[in-house]
C-alpha cells in the first residue's frame, strides 16, 4: 500500500487567544505540530507526509521539515484544507490519513490501527469512550443518552483515498468539521478504532498546560539514552555546596573536567550576582559543553522578618546568578545547562515567601531560554527536600530519613547531561527516603 500522511495545521488559533497560533506554541522546547510531525516521520508508515498549513507561515515551515515531508497551504475552513490535503496527494496513494497536528501524543499503534482498518472497511475514525455522561437539551434537558454507546471522536481519521475523494466531491456542506461525516451522509459505514485519553486536542492554554503534564509523563516512562560524556568540561556554580559537591564527584568519576564556579572556589572565585565579574570570568574560560546552576541561599523568616539585606541577597544569588552565568558563560552549540530549582516553584510556601518566588522565577527563565536556544538543552531540574546544610540550619528539627540523598539529585543531573530532553521541568522523585537514581519525572 501507498499510504499518505496529512497534517491539518490551517488554523489560525481563534480560541487559543494570542498573535501564534496553536499549532506553533512551543511544548518541552519545541513547536507543538513539530512533535506530530516526528511522530508520522519515525513510523515509517508513510510513503509521504502533507503538512497543510497557513500561508504566512509556509515558507520558513519548508526550511525545516524533512525531505519527503511538503508544505502546502490550507483553506479558509478545515473542510478546505482537508480536501486541498487530499488533492496534493501523490495518484499512487491507496490510504490517506488525516490528523490534527495539535494532537502531539498519537501513538505509532493508533496510527497503524487505523492504516489496518482503512484498508479493511474503507473509513475509521479515531474514538474513546465517553466517561461523562452527556445531556441533550438548551435551557432543559431532553435527552441523556446511553453512555455505553456514545464515544470521543479524535483523529486520525483514515480513508481509501477513492471513496474520501468521492465524499468530498459529494457534499453540499462547506463547513464540515469531520471528514467522516462526509463518508456517512453518503450512507457508507465507518469503522471505530480505539484512540487514547492522552491524545489531546491543544485549542485553548488549559490544554497546553496539560499537554506539558502528559509529555513529563511520557517521557518518565521512557528510558534515557546513554551517551558518553568523558573528557567534556562542564562549569557548576555553588559547587561547594552539598549538591555541587556530589554532581562534581560523579561527573568527575565518568572522565569530566569540572570548573567550579563560587566566590570560594580555589580556581575560579567569582561573585556570580555580579554581571560584570561573570563577564570577565567568561572570558579566560574555554568552551563549555554544560553549565549546572545549582546555587542557592535561603533564610528562613516571614516576610516582615526579613531584613532588606536578606531579601536582596536571597534574590541576587537564586535568580540573578543563574541569569548572568546563563548571559555570560561560553556554552558550546550542543550544550547543556541545567539550573537547580525547589520543589517550592508550584506553590509558596510560609517563611520561605521570597526563596520560593526566586525558585518558580527560575523555571519560568529556564522555559524559555529554552525557546530562545534551540541550539542547547536546557532543562530545570526540581530536587525534593535534599540533606543538605542548608535545609539543615534552616529546618533542624527535620527527620534526615524524609531528606533526599544529594548523591541521588546529582545522578539525575548526569543522566540529564547524556540525553537530549530540553524544555521540561524534571522532577526527582522522592519516597520516604528511598529514592533510586534513573527515574526521571519530566
Amino acid at each position: 500500500m501507498f499510504v499518505s500522511g496529512i497534517l491539518l495545521m490551517g488554523g489560525i488559533g481563534q480560541r487559543f487567544g494570542g498573535a501564534i497560533p496553536k499549532q506553533f506554541m512551543h511544548l518541552a522546547g519545541k513547536p507543538v505540530f513539530w512533535h506530530t510531525l516526528e511522530t508520522f516521520v519515525h513510523s515509517h508508515l508513510f510513503q509521504e507526509i502533507i503538512l497543510v498549513c497557513p500561508e504566512k507561515w509556509q515558507r520558513d515551515i519548508e526550511q525545516h521539515v524533512p525531505e519527503k515531508v511538503r508544505c502546502i497551504v490550507g483553506g479558509p475552513t478545515r473542510q478546505a484544507s482537508s480536501r486541498l490535503g487530499i488533492a496534493a496527494c501523490s495518484p499512487s496513494s491507496d490510504i490517506v490519513v488525516l490528523h490534527d497536528a495539535v494532537r502531539p501524543f498519537v501513538s505509532q499503534h493508533i496510527l497503524y490501527e487505523n492504516i489496518i482498518a482503512a484498508e479493511r472497511y474503507g473509513a475509521v475514525d479515531t474514538c474513546i469512550p465517553t466517561t461523562d455522561t452527556i445531556v441533550k437539551g438548551s435551557d432543559s434537558i431532553e435527552e441523556i443518552p446511553e453512555r455505553t454507546l456514545l464515544y470521543r471522536g479524535q483523529t486520525p481519521q483514515s480513508f481509501q483515498k477513492t471513496l474520501i475523494e468521492k465524499a468530498h466531491a459529494a457534499t453540499t456542506k462547506t463547513n464540515a468539521t469531520d471528514d467522516c461525516q462526509l463518508v456517512h451522509d453518503m450512507g457508507h459505514p465507518v469503522h471505530i478504532s480505539l484512540g487514547s485519553e492522552e491524545n489531546i486536542k491543544i485549542t485553548t492554554e488549559f490544554d497546553l498546560l496539560h499537554a506539558e503534564q502528559i509529555f513529563r509523563l511520557q517521557a518518565q516512562k521512557a528510558p534515557l539514552s546513554n551517551t558518553s560524556i568523558k573528557n567534556k568540561v562542564i562549569a557548576i556554580t555553588g559547587g561547594t555546596g552539598g549538591l555541587g559537591r556530589a554532581i562534581e564527584t560523579l561527573l568527575e568519576e565518568e572522565g569530566v573536567r569540572t570548573l567550579l564556579l563560587s566566590p570560594s572556589s580555589s580556581h575560579y572565585p567569582v561573585d556570580l550576582t555580579c554581571a560584570r565579574e561573570v563577564e570577565m570570568l567568561a572570558a579566560t574560560l574555554p568552551p563549555l559543553d554544560g553549565l549546572i546552576n545549582c546555587v542557592g541561599y535561603l533564610q528562613k523568616a516571614s516576610l516582615h522578618e526579613l531584613s532588606q539585606s536578606v531579601i536582596e541577597k536571597t534574590i541576587a544569588v537564586n535568580l540573578t546568578a543563574v541569569i548572568n552565568a546563563c548571559k555570560y558563560l561560553p556554552i558550546a552549540a550542543g550544550g547543556h545547562i541545567i539550573n537547580v530549582a525547589s520543589s517550592s516553584y508550584t506553590r509558596g510556601r510560609k517563611e520561605t515567601s521570597v526563596y520560593s518566588a526566586t525558585k518558580a522565577a527560575v523555571v519560568n527563565f529556564t522555559q524559555a531560554l529554552s525557546e530562545e536556544r534551540p541550539d542547547l538543552s536546557i532543562n530545570a531540574l526540581v530536587p525534593p527536600r535534599m540533606n543538605t546544610e542548608m535545609r539543615r540550619v534552616n529546618f533542624p528539627h527535620e527527620s534526615e530519613a524524609s531528606l533526599l540523598d544529594p548523591l541521588i539529585a546529582a545522578q539525575e543531573i548526569v543522566a540529564l547531561l547524556k540525553s537530549s530532553i530540553t524544555g521540561s521541568i524534571c522532577e526527582v522523585p522522592h519516597a520516604h527516603g528511598h529514592a533510586q537514581a534513573g527515574h526521571l519525572r519530566i
